[in-house]
């Protein structure tokens, strides 16, 4: 396999996500080349590649979507891939069109799938066209023509900007008199965030879950799907928690949303690993969009099949055929993921950018922890907040939920404050736990940050600070000390 592969790949990507890569590779006998901004000169990235370049300072537009700088250290250091992870470039067309410019392969979508599938409306028509459902909505709409298209969908209805995703932008519009201003507010909004102010309505279901399907498909016409992931434990539409399999899908659900998923893909034109995102409720489940790219939450289906997707992603982007068929995927136990994100569950979420002073992850049977930091780590404000990625796996569900809770209370973290006791409390709640999920569930249980509030007195047996337990009982014969 090896001498069919690549020599060496650059990572276009920092953190936890540039070092799972480079683990893959490293166990593939590739060399890595890192790249790095002035505010990752000592990240932990750095260090475990097998070479490094400073590419600018530490804002991403001066470094990690510097596309034609990173291109050229590629081509300078010898590279024949590139890996962009997520976020940064992962779903900008021109990326691989700029590799295929330069000889150097792409490990991802070719820029013709990205641009099918770039913009949301896009990706509507051709999902309508090859028999993929999805939710009654709208063309392009401004202020002179959504009234009629928001009539005919029924209020309420979802404004969606076209361009981009991340929950940037989308406003659910109750009533007619709302709809104006909303079209304006999310026309700047997409037009700031994605440079396209095209908008469009969908129908608002209220309650929905968000399940998504991982798709891999080779150069060769063979596309897999491996399964669901349930996505809805979401916070302002940003995914905090995921799990595998859903508690929600029929194995008979399963086949037809996968089925479905290879469709989509196949239409437009897609090779290597990306997500189709779908919103299901009552049994039904509608088309959202194509996140062409590895995502966050991969690692619960590696856990549940077994299956090492940036392995496979490697070999697809060397021209290899797929290793397994679709008959090869089988599911095995429960996995859940937890994003341990650098934001105060108490006061907000507020981004709480520090120095990692102590730093113990969890282990034991059916743990692992994706992370580019450490003991001593600066968080740097400049990117995105998350830490780590818990990831557990147990026989069921229960399983794995006893499990995460386990591994959650082991987690030592010191220094910025984290999301760990919103996630236990999250792994508390009746609801959660007896599957009974939604978009909504974090605005649908408020209760949950003062359940965080007592967990996150909790000190772990890890941590080797002082124990509260025993400061407060010094403190109380210190004060009785006094009285006498």
């Amino acid at each position: 396999m090896k001498s069919k592969l690549f020599k060496k790949i650059l990572i276009a990507n920092r953190g936890e996500i540039a070092i799972r890569v480079m683990r893959a590779c490293r166990e593939l006998g590739i060399a890595t080349a890192a790249v790095y901004s002035d505010a990752d000169r000592s990240a932990i990235h750095v260090r475990y590649a097998d070479e490094a370049h400073h590419i600018g300072g530490a804002p991403p537009t001066e470094s990690y979507l510097q596309l034609e700088r990173i291109v050229k250290v590629a081509h300078d250091c010898g590279a024949e891939a590139i890996h962009p992870g997520y976020g940064f470039l992962s779903e900008k067309a021109r990326f691989p069109d700029a590799c295929a410019e330069a000889g150097i392969a792409f490990i991802g979508p070719p820029g013709s799938a990205m641009r099918a599938l770039g913009s949301k409306l896009a990706a509507r028509e051709l999902a309508v066209a090859n028999g993929v459902p999805v939710t009654p909505g709208s063309g392009a709409v401004d202020p002179s023509n959504a009234l009629e298209a928001a009539r005919n969908i029924g209020f309420p209805v979802m404004l969606k900007p076209s361009g981009g995703g991340g929950g940037i932008g989308m406003k659910v519009v109750e009533s007619e008199k709302e709809l104006t201003a909303a079209i304006e507010s999310t026309s700047q909004a997409a037009r700031s965030a994605f440079g396209d102010a095209t908008v469009y309505l969908e129908r608002y279901v209220r309650k929905p879950r968000h399940v998504e399907i991982q798709v891999i498909c080779d150069s060769h016409g063979h596309a897999v799907h491996l399964g669901e992931r349930e996505c809805s434990i979401q916070r302002r539409h940003q995914k905090i928690m995921e799990e595998t399999p859903s508690p929600a899908l029929t194995p008979e659900v399963r086949a037809a949303m996968g089925d479905a998923a290879i469709r989509a893909a196949k239409a437009a034109g897609y090779v290597n690993a990306g997500t189709v995102e779908f919103i299901y409720s009552d049994g039904e489940f509608y088309f959202l969009e194509v996140n062409a790219r590895l995502q966050v939450e991969h690692p619960i289906t590696e856990a549940v099949t077994g299956i090492d997707l940036v392995k496979e992603q490697i070999r697809v982007a060397a021209g290899l055929e797929l290793s397994f068929t679709q008959e090869d995927v089988q599911w095995r136990g429960h996995a859940i993921e937890m994003r341990i994100n650098a934001e105060d569950p108490l006061r907000k979420f507020i981004p709480n950018p520090k120095r990692i002073t102590r730093w113990v992850a969890p282990a034991g049977p059916g743990v692992r922890v994706d992370s580019g930091f450490g003991p001593g780590s600066d968080v740097p404000p400049n990117y995105d907040s998350l830490v780590a990625k818990l990831i557990v796996h147990g026989g069921d569900r229960a399983d794995a939920i006893a499990r995460a809770s386990r591994a959650l209370r082991e987690f030592v973290l010191v220094g910025p404050a984290t999301t760990i006791p919103y996630h236990r409390a999250i792994l508390e709640n009746p609801d959660f736990r007896s599957g009974n999920l939604s978009t909504r569930f974090i605005e649908d249980h408020p209760q949950l940050v003062d359940q965080a509030k007592k967990f996150a007195e909790d000190q772990s047996p890890f941590d080797y600070g002082p124990d509260p337990r025993h400061v407060a009982a010094a403190a109380a014969a210190v004060a009785s000390m006094v009285k006498q």
